[in-house]
């Protein structure tokens, strides 16, 4: 009898614990913040200072917000009808889906089409601003009630002092700068240093007025009695649009001198680093910000803030030229840090000190054997994957396989994410290979399959399926986020290919199929793509179709 009162105590007790537990989940659910965010990018989300922007808003925005996103892509088109017809997709897009809450602007571009189109777009809804470099305007038009952010503090006098620190003898002070619209507000804000270091010369190299070959010339002729910053170059006089890895790359490949940067992006790549604004925190400020908005704060409350600025440089450079680390500012954050033997080894040195004699012979052994270990399992590891990848990507253009295709689609579907393929096939190409040779044929494959690496996220992904065919997987069945990868699959062969030495008009045909509207396995989508390809094909190529249209 006791025993029995003893479990009707206990289940009791646990069913009051779990009652408990229930009521506090619910209260926690109740208590997340819901609202929808509209985040706007001057540019594109290839670049890497985007990418750690938006990880930095995301890890501060809860999950019940709902964020859109939208590209400008200011530094590969600008001008008049690249700003209309961004304005004319964002007006439509907004039209068919629910008001936002808030809009957070990232960098002047985005900043100066929403204040520009505010009464059409925006009417009535906080603005919030980052990494904007015309602090003066932004602190004026954040004088209006509904707009504030973070002003992006590209700190010229403290990178000059840092690279004086480093270089003690330096005479000049060489920036590479271009045209565009944060070209020229960091332009005024570079000279503007002149009348506080009177000692030093101030100049420039523009990329916007040289050619490719002149760009690389200018930048190898840096002398060593120069401060090398590099604060940005988007495009060059011959055309060239550079992706702030390929601008990196240029400035490495060809500078004698380590050049300097002064925002957090592919830090790490061969650029020395100095201090810099930190685009992560930043992106968790103003998250902070419209978070606040959401919930019920005045944004007229929240004030303007600097950027966050850390000082950050890489070790394997600093080791390049020679550079003292003993200069570094206290708290500086280093990369490419290669540990010594001590900072390897520390936890087995350390209890080793205090043995001696025979047991010194028995530690050093086993050093000796565990280092030999890991080196054969990494170099096994490194076969491994090396074996791996081959058998999941193509050989000619890099790009993974159809194999691997059907891993993730198959992964997708049996997780019953929704999903879209986008079958590619180039039109022609017979003609192609007979015209101008196999060779031409390759390089046209390699060539598009450049083109859609460039396309690449982290919910699209691209694949060669068969001969001239390629196949994308975009994990959304969001009408606009089909029709805006569909428009740029299009725009694909917009630009000429580089065949048998001379410029081509290379097409291609575009079979789009949803999982689960159009079909609901892996092999039906697939022919549902391919049927709308054919459809393409049959009502004269160079186009996309949806199957559900066919």
């Amino acid at each position: 009898m006791k025993g029995m009162k003893k479990n009707i105590i206990f289940l009791t007790g646990l069913l009051f614990v779990f009652l408990f537990a229930m009521a506090a989940h619910v209260q926690a659910g109740e208590a997340e913040v819901k609202g929808r965010v509209l985040f706007i990018s001057s540019y594109s989300y290839a670049w890497d200072a985007v990418q750690i922007q938006i990880e930095g808003i995301r890890a501060k925005i809860g999950p019940e917000i709902v964020m859109d996103y939208e590209f400008m892509d200011t530094k590969r088109v600008t001008g008049e009808e690249a700003e209309q017809l961004f304005y004319d997709g964002l007006a439509y897009r907004m039209s068919k889906v629910e008001p936002y809450d808030v809009v957070i602007l990232g960098d002047d571009a985005a900043f100066l089409f929403a204040v520009k189109y505010r009464e059409e777009l925006f009417e009535g809804i906080p603005l919030v601003f980052e990494g904007v470099n015309d602090v003066e305007l932004a602190v004026e038009l954040a004088k209006d009630p509904l707009i504030t952010g973070v002003v992006e503090q590209l700190s010229l006098e403290k990178n000059i002092d840092f690279g004086r620190q480093l270089f003690p003898d330096a005479e000049k002070v060489v920036a590479i700068l271009d045209e565009s619209i944060t070209g020229n507000a960091n332009r005024e804000s570079f000279y503007a240093c002149t009348e506080e270091y009177p000692d030093l010369e101030f100049c420039e190299i523009n990329a916007s007025a040289l050619s490719s070959e002149e760009l690389c010339q200018q930048i190898g002729a840096v002398e060593k009695d120069s401060i090398f910053i590099y604060i940005i170059m988007t495009e060059d006089a011959s055309g060239k649009l550079y992706s702030d890895r390929e601008a990196i790359k240029t400035i490495v490949d060809n500078a004698k001198v380590p050049a300097m940067r002064m925002v957090e992006a592919s830090v790490g790549e061969g650029l020395l680093g100095g201090n810099m604004v930190s685009m992560y925190k930043s992106g968790e400020i103003v998250a902070d910000m419209a978070v606040k908005i959401i919930q019920g704060a005045d944004c007229s409350n929240i004030a303007v803030v600097d950027s966050p600025n850390v000082y950050c440089v890489d070790e394997q450079v600093m080791k390049k030229f020679g550079l003292d680390m003993s200069v570094l500012p206290e708290g500086t954050q280093i990369v490419n840090h290669q540990p010594d033997f001590w900072e390897r080894n520390r936890e087995v040195l350390l209890p080793g000190s205090i043995l001696v004699g025979a047991m010194l012979v028995i530690i050093l052994w086993v050093m000796f054997d565990n280092l030999r270990r890991r080196r054969l399992l990494g170099e096994l590891e490194q076969a491994r994957g090396i074996m791996e990848s081959a058998s999941l990507h193509d050989f000619l253009t890099g790009l993974p396989n159809r194999s691997k295709f059907m891993k993730d689609l198959e992964a997708a579907i049996s997780k019953k994410v929704p999903c879209t393929i986008f079958m590619l096939d180039i039109d022609n190409f017979k003609h192609i290979n007979d015209t101008y040779g196999h060779t031409a044929g390759d390089e046209a494959l390699k060539q598009l399959a450049d083109r859609l690496k460039a396309m690449h996220s982290n919910i699209l992904m691209s694949y060669r399926f068969a001969g001239d065919e390629f196949i994308m997987l975009l994990k959304s069945n969001q009408g606009n986020m089909i029709e805006k990868t569909a428009y740029q699959s299009r725009q694909l062969f917009t630009k000429p290919f580089r065949l048998a030495g001379e410029d081509r008009k290379v097409c291609g045909s575009i079979g789009i199929a949803t999982y689960p509207s159009d079909a609901d396995d892996i092999e039906q989508l697939i022919v549902c793509a391919d049927d709308a390809m054919y459809q393409v094909k049959k009502s004269g190529k160079n186009n996309f179709a949806y199957y559900s249209q066919i």
